[in-house]
């Protein structure tokens, strides 16, 4: 797999910010009550991921280590807030949605987790892609996690009406203990995916899945042997 695509598609799939890493959760159980506020938290998260990591990538040699860590919540403060006063004048009833969480995102854990683990090691192209990968991952997980408590807890999906009026919504997931809810059937569906995919590479690697005569450490290719 090319190197570029492998990072669009950990920050998707293997290594999910949310739903494999459970990194940025504070936003993802607050804001994720509508799919319109995952995709706005998403996107703005993810301009602020993809320019972080150039900057710091292409600083990286500049800064010292000893100042690492606060370099880096200047140059992430500087881009949120550029990032929150844009929303506010081209997008403000996003801007009003989302509230204090714009601001919160400069200690949002996956972009400085993301800066220290990635950036900080790469050249500034991977670290673009990298940022865009995690980004997306973030967005997708937000926008579905905001669609399903939409959907259920008020009957509608982008604010449009799906269930008729007769249905009454679950008042719970559009709650704190739905996200909980919502996030864990999630994390329950990669980790069902994680199994399968940890079965076949087993069987791939020569496990004959019979453990009790098995005297290799599992996931060698002397397994089941």
């Amino acid at each position: 797999m090319n190197k570029y695509v492998e990072r669009l598609y950990n920050g998707l799939v293997k290594e999910n910010p949310t739903l494999v890493l459970m990194l940025g959760m504070c936003p993802t159980l607050a804001v994720s009550t509508r799919a319109a506020n995952g995709i706005g938290m998403g996107l703005s998260t993810l301009a602020v991921l993809v320019l972080s990591n150039l900057v710091i990538s292409l600083l990286r040699k500049m800064i010292p280590d000893q100042v690492r860590l606060p370099a880096y919540i200047v140059i992430v403060a500087s881009l949120v807030t550029v990032t929150e006063l844009l929303m506010e004048a081209y997008l403000p009833a996003v801007y009003e949605a989302l509230g204090i969480y714009i601001p919160l995102i400069v200690v949002n854990c996956i972009i400085l987790g993301r800066a220290e683990a990635y950036a900080n090691k790469h050249a500034p192209l991977l670290s673009v892609f990298d940022g865009i990968g995690m980004g997306l991952g973030f967005t997708l997980a937000l926008t579905l996690a905001g669609a399903v408590r939409e959907l259920l807890g008020s009957g509608t999906f982008f604010g449009l009406r799906v269930l008729p009026a007769s249905v009454e919504p679950i008042g719970i997931f559009i709650q704190p203990p739905g996200a909980f809810l919502v996030i864990a059937l999630f994390i329950i569906i990669m980790n069902a995916i994680g199994i399968k995919t940890r079965q076949r590479q087993l069987v791939e690697n020569g496990c004959s899945g019979c453990c009790a005569g098995c005297t290799a450490p599992c996931g060698t290719k002397e397994a089941g042997k």
